[in-house]
């Protein structure tokens, strides 16, 4: 399960792109905070505190206690950011509320472990689902997956349904979608054979004879 960490924010009640633009300059990521059955509340953070939240996580899909105003602290979901298109800087970002019974949806990321058997035989590893959509209550919400695949030969593979998802964690794609696959190599596949190309320069080598 994610890890819930605290965040501080405070209210702000400006608007207009310049005032945005000095509020990122003072050190703040303009915010909102937004939820079914409650009004939209306006805030900001401190950017250092969220970049170094999101540098330690497994990924943006992360739980934060925002204490707003130094009250009492809410639970909400990072919904979405926006980054600065030249610079990568996050510069927006959009908080889900929290409440009782809810699910949200998520980008997970998918970690591989140890290396297949096929692969020490020469076979090639593709990873085809890096991060995984899922549906799931706040408190069932995972780090990552992860999924140990050394038992994979050449031309195995895994799906989403061989993937040890948590209990009260549903993923969107269908089970039978491929994960990750052990391919033959290009060079295992030529060894047992003239190769392709070889074999297309000979008709031309018999009639430079001819």
């Amino acid at each position: 399960m994610a890890k819930t960490q605290t965040l501080k924010a405070e209210t702000r009640k400006r608007t207009g792109s310049g005032v945005l633009k000095q509020m990122r300059r003072e050190g703040y990521i303009p915010s909102v905070v937004y939820g079914k059955g409650s009004e939209n509340i306006n805030i900001k953070v401190n950017t250092k505190a969220l970049t170094d939240m999101l540098a330690h996580s497994a990924s943006e899909s992360i739980l934060v206690d925002l204490e707003i105003d130094g009250g009492a602290s809410q639970t909400a979901f990072l919904q979405s950011t926006q980054h600065n298109a030249l610079s990568g800087a996050l510069v927006h970002a959009d908080f889900l509320a929290v409440t009782e019974g809810m699910k949200i949806s998520a980008s997970i990321p998918v970690e591989l472990h140890g290396e297949p058997v096929g692969v020490k035989s020469g076979g090639i590893i593709e990873q085809l689902i890096r991060d995984l959509e899922i549906s799931c209550s706040p408190k069932d919400l995972p780090e990552r997956i992860d999924a140990n695949i050394e038992h994979l030969k050449v031309g195995d593979s895994m799906t989403i349904g061989d993937l040890d998802i948590p209990e009260g964690v549903e993923p969107t794609l269908a089970p039978d979608v491929l994960v990750a696959i052990v391919n033959e190599s290009r060079v295992t596949k030529s060894a047992g054979g003239v190769d392709e190309e070889e074999g297309d320069e000979a008709p031309a080598e018999e009639a430079a004879a001819e």
